[in-house]
């Protein structure tokens, strides 16, 4: 075997500490190639958070172990890695893709080593020598922490098989997942039926703080709002992990729900709760779709900022439906806003202003009415949005009604921190 170039643990950690300045730029680039490349990790807010997390103390974890020459044996598995296996054995993602996460990560990662390295410019044996011991080291350490996230993620599936819920959850997944259900045996699995109205809401807390009463919480809140809206029977609860739930309130055979009272109530029973809600819906269709429209609800509050504590499919549905790729969305307001897409307090209120107008039928007085605003001070704020536009509200104004309620629900998100 040949022996190590003796300079070759001083230049990885050159090439370390250099990869180390980039940070957080490495991190993201390997979490959204993982993401990419593993349809099966998409789609969940929470758990793309959590795995973000998990990547960049990995990143962190073995660029430090470069650049200090620290013995794979010092090394435990980050906790976000460890947190990352939990939520995917709970959520029945498999264990075969939390794997190939680390083998698709460790390659990007590798990529922006070797860059610098090439960048150092060092002699070939040098080089060659630095790169064995890069690959000799990292491959370890994946080695290592994916034999201690692999134990995590066994020992935490074989807990969530074992319970109640999560028996009942594989049946809830069976039939949104559009197997053939028979209703005879499902609703007595279930303890709840499916011949009725009824109402999916999503709810989750984003801290993990609380202890073991964090599903409590939202159980609780999910009950009273059943009972609000005087649900004829209790409604059908799922954990989806430690923070997350899906519920169904059962509406018999009532279709109409008060959203205001909805909203209300979650906003001054639990502030830490987030709740989304999707719209009535009868029968199995119905179970599906009400859910659907919770998740699409939830996609769009995740992106909000700030978030908001309850949204309801029903007001948000276009912009809900729209908001699959937020990055082209922000720049088709910012072609319709133009220079108003900005987040100060001046663009915010002529935006207001001129929603509110177009949501009257271009009427001032109306406008003026809801404002609580003298007339000529709408007229104000109408000529000086056009301005800044450089065209008339009503032209176009199906878009500009588009354009102003998508800023209304996601905020800063959609809009420039400064005059482009």
């Amino acid at each position: 075997m040949t022996a190590e170039h003796p300079e070759a643990a001083r230049q990885l950690s050159v090439v370390a500490e250099n990869v180390g300045s980039h940070l957080t730029e490495v991190s993201r680039g390997v979490g959204d190639y993982v993401i990419a490349e593993i349809p099966e990790l998409r789609g969940d807010a929470a758990v793309v958070k959590i795995l973000q997390a998990s990547v960049a103390e990995n990143v962190a974890t073995l660029l430090h172990v470069f650049e200090n020459d620290i013995p794979l044996d010092n090394i435990e598995g980050p906790a976000a890695a460890l947190e990352y296996a939990r939520r995917l054995a709970q959520r029945g993602i498999s264990l075969s893709a939390m794997v190939r996460a680390y083998r698709i990560g460790h390659w990007r990662f590798l990529e922006w080593c070797l860059d610098e390295l090439n960048r150092q410019h060092a002699d070939e044996d040098l080089a060659t020598a630095t790169n064995r011991r890069m690959l000799q080291v990292s491959f370890g350490y994946i080695d290592r922490v994916t034999e201690h996230v692999i134990v995590v993620y066994q020992q935490e599936r074989d807990h969530w098989l074992l319970s109640q819920t999560a028996a009942r959850a594989a049946r809830v997944r069976d039939i949104l997942t559009e197997k053939d259900v028979d209703l005879n045996w499902a609703e007595p699995d279930l303890g709840y039926r499916l011949r009725q109205h009824h109402l999916g809401l999503v709810a989750w807390l984003p801290t993990l703080t609380g202890g073991g009463e964090r599903l409590a919480r939202l159980h609780r809140i999910t009950d009273e709002i059943a009972r609000k809206l005087g649900c004829p029977d209790r409604p059908l609860f799922v954990p989806r992990d430690a923070t997350a739930s899906w519920a169904w309130l059962p509406l018999g055979s009532h279709g109409d729900v008060s959203w205001k009272q909805v909203s209300n109530f979650v906003e001054h029973s639990d502030p830490a709760v987030y709740m989304c809600a999707g719209g009535v819906g009868y029968g199995i269709e119905g179970f599906r779709s009400t859910h659907r429209q919770a998740l699409r609800t939830q996609e769009l509050a995740a992106a909000a900022s700030p978030a908001p504590q309850f949204t309801d499919f029903s007001t948000v549905a276009p912009i809900a439906l729209m908001a699959t790729n937020i990055d082209d969305m922000r720049a088709w307001v910012w072609g319709i806003l133009g220079p108003l897409a900005v987040d100060d307090e001046n663009s915010a209120r002529l935006r207001e202003t001129a929603q509110i107008f177009l949501d009257t039928g271009c009427s001032y007085t109306a406008t003026a009415s809801a404002q609580i605003l003298h007339k000529n001070t709408v007229q104000y704020r109408i000529r000086k949005a056009e301005e800044i536009m450089g065209h008339p509200v009503q032209k176009g104004h199906t878009d500009l009604e588009v354009a102003l309620r998508a800023v209304q629900y996601l905020g800063s998100t959609l809009l420039r921190t400064r005059p482009a």
